[in-house]
């Protein structure tokens, strides 16, 4: 099969809006995407991360280049603050290069963000 860009989602929850907290949840998030998926910084060809409203203290992003994302472009934004969504969330949307069918491609929700796709079986 030809190389593909695949697009990886996954969400989490932070425990408080402190940076520690957010750095803690996203690191975990994107691990847990790389170990469900098996891929590698070099095969990310982007990553765009959103958080809630009520998430200020850090950008996600930070946690990806903690985790040695270096040369991987990467994006922060705020969520669309709508009635009654997820609080305290950070929402992932990965780009990977693979040889993967889209089918392959599993998506990764934790903690209080694993309602947001219900209709998937659990991560964990």
């Amino acid at each position: 099969m030809a190389m593909m860009t695949r697009g990886v989602r996954g969400a989490t929850t932070a425990d408080e809006n402190t940076q520690d907290a957010i750095l803690v949840a996203t690191r975990e998030l994107l691990l847990e995407m790389v170990r469900t998926n098996g891929f590698s910084p070099e095969d990310v060809a982007s990553a765009w991360f959103t958080v809630t409203h009520d998430l200020n203290a850090a950008f996600p992003a930070t946690a990806a280049r903690q985790l040695g994302w270096d040369q991987v472009p990467l994006m922060d934004a705020l969520e669309i603050d709508v009635p009654g969504a997820t609080p305290m969330c950070v929402r992932a949307l990965v780009n990977i290069n693979t040889e993967k069918r889209q089918d392959e491609i599993a998506f990764v929700y934790l903690k209080g963000a694993a309602n947001l796709r219900a209709s998937l079986p659990p991560t964990r």
